[in-house]
C-alpha cells in the first residue's frame, strides 16, 4: 500500500510527506514526531494525488522533487489545479541545489520553499513551525470571521425586525390614536345623549307625577282601594325615575365638568353637608363622629357630593335594633407611603379619608363592584336608591386624581376610604399595597 497514516500523533497540524523512499520518509517522520504533528506518508506523486481526493486539511505538503513516473513538480502542478488544495503551502526536498531556473519553476507552481538533502532538522523543524503558526492564525482568523459573520447576520436581522416593529409600532400609535379621537367622540355624545334624555325626560315625568297626585287628591273617595293602590304604585314608580333622572344628570355632569378647583376645607364642606342630612340623621337618631379634616385643592361642590353620597349611603343601609353610628377621620401620608407614584408625585402631601359606619355591611367580593353604575346588591325594594350614587363617588374622586375603595364584612359595617393629594397638580397611578389598616 502507498499510504501510512501514523495515528499515534493526533493534533490540528497535519502534513503530508511524499517521497519514493521509505528511509527519507522514516527520516523526516522521525525528525518532527517529537513536536506531535499529525504525518501521513505517501511513496509517490500519485499516492499524495489519492489522498488529497479525499483530505483537504493539510497544514503543509513536504514533497520530494526527484520521484519515478511523476516528479514533485508535476505533482503540485496536478494539486494546484484544484481550487480546494490551492491554499495548502508546499515545501520542496531536493538532494543538490536545482539551479535558479529549477527553483523558478518550484516558485511559480506555487512552492513555498526548499530544503536540501542531507535535511538538516533543526532547519525543518523550524520551517515547519513556521508554516504551522501560520495555520493556526489562520484556522484562528477563519473561525473569528465566522463568527464575525454571523453575528453581522444576528445583526442584519435584529435592525431589519427593529425596523419592522417600529413600522408596527408607528401604525399602531396611529390607530391608537384615530381610535382614541372615535372614543372621545363616542363619549361626548354619550354625555349629551345621557344629559339631553335625562333633561326632557322631566316634563313627562312631572306631568305623570302631577296627575297622578290630582287625580289621589281629587277622587280619593271616589275611586275603589285597588283603582287607589294603583295609583300610588304609580306616584311611587315616577318618584323612583325622577330620583334616577337627577342621578343621571349629575353623572352626566360630572363627565364633563373639569374646572373649579380651588383651595378647600373639608371640614366647612362637611359641615354643610351635615347641615343637609340633619332631618335624615334625626329620623334614624344616628350619631356621627367627625375628627379634623384637612385642606384640600379640590371642587367643593364635587367634594359636597362626594361626602353627601357616602354619608347618605350609611344612613340608608343601616341595622333596625341599632343605633347607627358614623366615623369621620382622615390621616396626613406622604408620597413615599405610596406604591406607584414616579419622583414628582411622590414629593406631594395625600390625605387618607375614612369614613365608617355599623351598618349592615356587604360581602367582600363586591368590593369593586358597587362602583359600577346602576349595580345595586340589595332591590329598591329593601333600600331605595338607583345604583348611581357610588359611581358617582368614584367619577369625582378619578376627577381629583385620587382613589377610593370600600372595605366591609356582612353585618360589620363598612368603611369607605379615600386617598386625595394635597395639591391637584399630578396625575396618579397608584396600587396602594402599603395602606394602613382602616378604622
Amino acid at each position: 500500500m502507498d499510504t501510512v497514516v501514523n495515528k499515534a500523533y493526533k493534533s490540528d497540524v497535519k502534513i503530508l510527506v511524499v517521497d519514493d523512499r521509505e528511509d527519507n520518509l522514516f527520516s523526516i517522520e522521525t525528525i518532527l514526531e517529537k513536536d506531535g504533528y499529525e504525518i501521513i506518508k505517501a511513496k509517490s506523486g500519485r499516492a499524495a494525488l489519492k489522498v488529497l481526493l479525499h483530505q483537504h486539511d493539510f497544514t503543509l505538503i513536504l514533497m520530494d522533487v526527484q520521484m519515478p513516473d511523476m516528479n514533485g513538480f508535476e505533482t503540485a502542478s496536478l494539486i494546484y489545479q484544484r481550487e480546494k488544495l490551492k491554499h495548502i503551502p508546499i515545501i520542496f526536498i531536493t538532494a543538490h541545489n536545482q539551479g535558479e531556473e529549477k527553483m523558478y519553476e518550484g516558485y511559480k507552481l506555487g512552492g513555498v520553499d526548499f530544503i536540501y538533502k542531507p535535511i538538516n532538522p533543526e532547519l525543518l523543524r523550524f520551517k515547519v513551525s513556521v508554516f504551522a503558526d501560520l495555520y493556526k492564525k489562520n484556522h484562528q482568523l477563519m473561525l473569528q470571521e465566522k463568527k464575525l459573520t454571523i453575528v453581522n447576520s444576528n445583526l442584519e436581522k435584529e435592525i431589519d425586525d427593529r425596523k419592522i416593529n417600529e413600522e408596527k409600532i408607528k401604525l399602531l400609535n396611529h390607530q391608537l390614536l384615530e381610535n382614541n379621537e372615535q372614543l372621545r367622540t363616542t363619549i361626548e355624545e354619550l354625555d349629551r345623549f345621557a344629559y339631553v334624555a335625562s333633561h326632557d325626560l322631566q316634563e313627562p315625568l312631572r306631568k305623570i307625577m302631577l296627575f297622578s297626585d290630582k287625580i289621589l287628591t281629587q277622587f280619593h273617595n271616589k275611586i275603589d282601594e285597588n283603582a287607589d293602590a294603583y295609583f300610588q304604585k304609580i306616584v311611587k314608580a315616577s318618584e323612583r325615575m325622577q330620583h334616577l333622572v337627577n342621578d343621571l344628570l349629575k353623572f352626566s355632569k360630572h363627565t364633563n365638568d373639569i374646572y373649579g378647583f380651588e383651595k378647600t376645607n373639608l371640614n366647612e364642606v362637611l359641615n354643610e353637608v351635615l347641615s343637609d342630612v340633619e332631618h335624615h340623621v334625626q329620623n334614624k337618631n344616628a350619631k356621627i363622629y367627625a375628627e379634623e379634616l384637612p385642606v384640600i385643592w379640590a371642587i367643593p361642590s364635587q367634594i359636597r357630593q362626594l361626602f353627601q353620597n357616602l354619608i347618605s349611603n350609611s344612613l340608608k343601609f343601616t341595622k333596625e335594633d341599632l343605633v347607627p353610628e358614623i366615623y369621620i377621620k382622615s390621616e396626613k401620608i406622604d408620597g413615599v407611603a405610596i406604591d406607584g407614584l414616579n419622583s414628582e408625585q411622590v414629593s406631594n402631601t395625600f390625605y387618607k379619608i375614612f369614613i365608617s359606619d355599623n351598618g349592615i355591611g356587604f360581602d367582600p367580593k363586591y368590593a369593586e363592584d358597587i362602583f359600577v353604575v346602576f349595580k345595586r346588591l340589595h332591590s329598591y325594594h329593601e333600600f331605595e336608591g338607583t345604583g348611581i350614587g357610588l359611581s358617582i363617588c368614584k367619577k369625582i374622586i378619578d376627577k381629583h386624581n385620587g382613589y377610593i375603595k370600600a372595605e366591609s364584612k356582612p353585618n360589620e359595617g363598612s368603611t369607605f376610604i379615600i386617598i386625595l393629594p394635597e395639591k391637584n397638580s399630578v396625575r396618579m397611578g397608584l396600587s396602594f399595597e402599603k395602606e394602613t389598616a382602616p378604622i
